[in-house]
């Protein structure tokens, strides 16, 4: 059986032989509709029964979508419009059964050195998605291995076919993960796991990466795309501040101390309640027999950001409090 090392080298290898396409300039009005002929790298559409779902499929077929650098700008525009788009509340990004990601393009990094690296921020344009405010979601299948893997985990939720391969292989080539490999996967899987991981550049399988807590959930491969388009429908009953507010909260979990985490979410805790709503309505019932009751007064305090999903009525002595869960547009 071929080693890791060679399986590595294989995949690698073809990355030389595919050369990315360069991006062309894209209008504003393409980016309005998510025109795929904006795109040379990827594939954008807009899915769920409510089109609120952003979709970024990575395709570079032919590199098992190795990841270059005009891939990563196309797919950072794509994510900074989606996140921009008041209509999307949630982005999936996803490959093809046989790769999500194969890792970075060795032709693209082969003349590299330590000082261009610096001068020219190499693999800055991977900011663009850990900054996304929205929640993003990775729909992994086949292969996710070095900087497919990182990309992985640069998303909120992985999801993972039942196929999927994963792992931090550069050592196989004398070097190390250079786009979070090394930082978010101890803070996922632990020290000892992640040592194991990127120190012997082993690929692990979906249910042993679900098993350490680095994937959600697992699903047959032809499955995999229509559960996680649920998942963004899910959150996407939510309201988009308090998702926003809530995904600061937990990523701030692996940014700082327990004690200042736990400061900055209660912070934010009480700033939610200056977006509840509450409506207060005053009853005069013609009986204490009879169920029907008149609204006499009505009193609203609302913030302009919110607009009434539902009614949920609470009898206190003789008036109603109706109080109602916001969804914020």
């Amino acid at each position: 059986m071929a080693s890791v090392a060679t399986v590595t080298r294989a995949l690698l290898g073809k990355n030389v032989l595919n050369k990315c396409k360069v991006v062309s300039a894209t209008s504003q009005a393409s980016i309005k509709f998510y025109s795929t002929a904006s795109y040379e790298n990827i594939k954008v559409e807009v899915v769920g029964s409510k089109k609120n779902v952003g979709l970024i499929q990575l395709n570079r077929p032919k590199a098992l979508n190795a990841l270059c650098k005009p891939l990563f700008v196309e797919l950072g525009k794509a994510v900074n419009d989606f996140d921009a788009d008041s209509n999307i509340a949630a982005i999936i990004i996803t490959g093809n059964e046989k790769a999500f990601a194969a890792g970075a393009d060795i032709k693209e990094m082969q003349n590299n050195t330590y000082s261009s690296n610096t001068k020219q921020g190499f693999l800055r344009e991977w900011e663009d998605i850990s900054n996304c405010g929205k929640p993003i979601i990775a729909a992994v299948n086949g292969f996710a291995l070095g900087g497919g893997c990182e990309l992985a985990m640069l998303c909120d939720i992985i999801y993972a076919g039942e196929k999927a391969k994963f792992g931090q292989p550069e050592i196989n080539i004398g070097t190390i993960p250079g786009a979070g490999g090394t930082q978010r996967l101890p803070r996922y899987v632990g020290k000892s796991k992640a040592m194991e991981i990127v120190l012997t550049g082993n690929f692990f399988d979906a249910h042993e990466a679900e098993k350490m807590g680095l994937v959600s959930k697992v699903f047959p491969v032809e499955k995999l795309l229509e559960e996680t388009i649920k998942l963004a429908e899910r959150i996407g009953t939510h309201s988009p501040l308090i998702v926003k507010l809530a995904k600061q909260a937990v990523n701030q979990a692996y940014e700082t101390t327990l004690k200042s985490g736990l400061q900055f979410e209660k912070s934010t805790f009480y700033g939610t309640f200056a977006t509840v709503s509450l409506i207060f309505a005053f009853y005069t019932p013609k009986s204490l027999n009879e169920s029907s009751s008149y609204i006499t007064f009505v009193t609203i305090f609302y913030s302009s950001e919110l607009k009434v999903l539902g009614l949920h009525v609470y009898l206190q002595n003789s008036c109603y409090l109706l109080q109602h869960n916001p969804i914020f547009g």
